[in-house]
């Protein structure tokens, strides 16, 4: 009896030899299954042509557009990806909806003689199951929030605590960004709003219930990803404890770790011309200024002073109230770090309630 393509709901990927998704590559890169390779079976301007011929010519020329072309692609993918898939070889195969695209690819790998499983509903039944993930699962952890002004290290000890098997959820790592004006990364730009909250999901999935789970004090906005309200309501009501540090400790840590800023300080005038509704002409030119003069401590604390700190006092009466505990560093050396780290592993969880 020849084979036919199964169906499944379920997401339980690992059961499977491979998770294919065949949509384009825009849709791929904007968010997929975890773990899912792309094998479109329309790449993005053949789906935008066969789009336009749908709207402007028929359906029916659309479909035979489209399977001219699905044809093609199919056969170079069982040239070449496929081509050395054994027999026992078993993938899950998706598109948007669980349509034509992915029945496309099942039809033909059933037909070579593989075992194919549909999702059913395809990404859009995945991205249901994340939005609903989102909704409930932050309430299954507690919170400990890590504050601290601007330039305190608070990325670096978050990191540190997750070298030593501590929970932590690193937010700004998920964002690709840290979560300021100057905040996005050097070399690639943020994940769409689903995929930070794909991969979002996956670091929840993988913390355990019993033990507290340790969060940078974040606005509810990470440069352009917004943390879900589930999360966003925990980390608001959680205990905080908060890091302060002399005001040229800050000013060196900062320096020492934006230093793309002063390698290229054109950008660097162009972020801070964004603060124009904020700040008068008078103070952005002050800030060129400084930046024309290489006088890169006398700018940062500037910075540090007329806007990182006023706005971190504003926010932290707004949205984290909780803070019970504080450290004073008296300086930003690895020593004090590590020491600090070893001071948050021993604090005792239940005074920070």
């Amino acid at each position: 009896m020849p084979l036919t393509p199964q169906a499944t709901q379920d997401l339980s990927l690992d059961i499977y030899s491979e998770v294919i998704d065949v949509r384009s590559p825009a849709e791929y890169a904007e968010d997929h299954l975890p773990g899912a390779i792309n094998l479109p079976v329309l790449n993005n301007q053949e789906r935008a042509e066969v789009g336009t011929t749908y709207k402007q010519v028929s359906a029916f020329m659309a479909r035979k557009q489209g399977a001219a072309l699905v044809s093609q692609n199919l056969a170079y993918h069982l040239g070449h990806h496929f081509a050395d898939k054994p027999k026992a070889y078993h993938p899950l195969i998706y598109c948007w909806r669980g349509g034509q695209r992915s029945h496309s690819m099942a039809l033909v790998l059933t037909q070579v003689g593989w075992r194919t499983t549909l999702l059913t509903g395809g990404y859009k039944t995945y991205r249901t199951y994340v939005r609903k993930q989102l909704e409930q699962l932050p309430y299954h952890f507690s919170y400990r929030v890590l504050c601290g002004l601007t330039g305190t290290a608070k990325t670096e000890i978050l990191q540190a605590l997750a070298h030593k098997q501590v929970q932590v959820l690193d937010l700004e790592g998920v964002a690709n960004h840290r979560g300021s004006l100057l905040g996005a990364a050097e070399t690639s730009g943020q994940p769409s709003q689903k995929l930070f909250e794909s991969k979002l999901l996956i670091q929840l999935q993988a913390f355990d219930p019993d033990r507290p789970v340790w969060v940078e004090a974040e606005s509810s906005k990470i440069g352009e990803c917004y943390v879900p309200q589930a999360l966003w309501k925990q980390m608001k009501a959680a205990p905080g404890v908060e890091v302060q540090a002399p005001m040229m400790s800050r000013v060196a840590w900062l320096l020492a770790h934006y230093d793309h800023f002063t390698q290229n300080p054109g950008l660097l005038k162009d972020k801070l011309n964004q603060l124009q509704r904020s700040y008068s002409k008078a103070q952005i030119q002050d800030w060129h200024q400084l930046i024309d003069g290489d006088q890169w401590s006398d700018l940062v604390r500037s910075l540090l002073e007329q806007h990182y700190d006023p706005a971190y006092c504003r926010s932290m009466k707004h949205q984290y109230a909780n803070v019970q505990q504080s450290y004073n560093l008296s300086d930003l050396s690895t020593v004090s770090l590590q020491q600090l780290v070893l001071a948050l592993m021993n604090l005792d969880i239940s005074v920070l309630t």
